[in-house]
């Protein structure tokens, strides 16, 4: 946990206005489908903050912010990256390139996303999709 949880000031300025815009717009999205907690930490060796998405003790998602760099970070499981193989060619290359060029680990396949503007939101939801129905109408 962060002791000092930043603002939408700060992380526009480690972001700059433009990927303000894709943090905001990802996090709306994701809220907007999906009723989860939220928790702020560290972001690690290579990143300032982390903001991740659980519900039940389990991660759906996590945002990752440092200067002038967004990521989107989702862990695939076994069924889950089945799910997302068969479908993948709904998906747009970069996204399927971000999926391809993974690591996979005992726990699943970690995906980095770094999403540079809004466009690629509702895609993004969809991957969310293959990982977790959405519990919001």
């Amino acid at each position: 946990m962060l002791e000092k949880v930043p603002n939408g000031e700060e992380l526009t300025g480690l972001l700059g206005p433009k990927l303000y815009g894709v943090w905001a717009g990802l996090c709306g999205a994701i809220e907007e489908k999906y009723e989860m907690e939220t928790m702020w930490n560290k972001g690690g060796k290579e990143w300032r903050y982390e903001y991740k998405y659980r519900r039940g003790g389990k991660t759906l998602c996590a945002l990752y912010a440092r200067e002038g760099c967004v990521g989107f970070m989702v862990i695939f499981g076994r069924a889950e990256r089945e799910k997302f193989e068969a479908a993948q060619g709904d998906f747009p290359e970069a996204i399927r390139t971000a999926y391809e060029n993974a690591t996979t680990y005992h726990d699943g396949k970690w995906v980095m996303f770094e999403p540079q503007d809004t466009a690629s939101l509702p895609d993004y939801v969809r991957v969310l999709a293959v990982k977790r129905k959405p519990n919001r109408k």
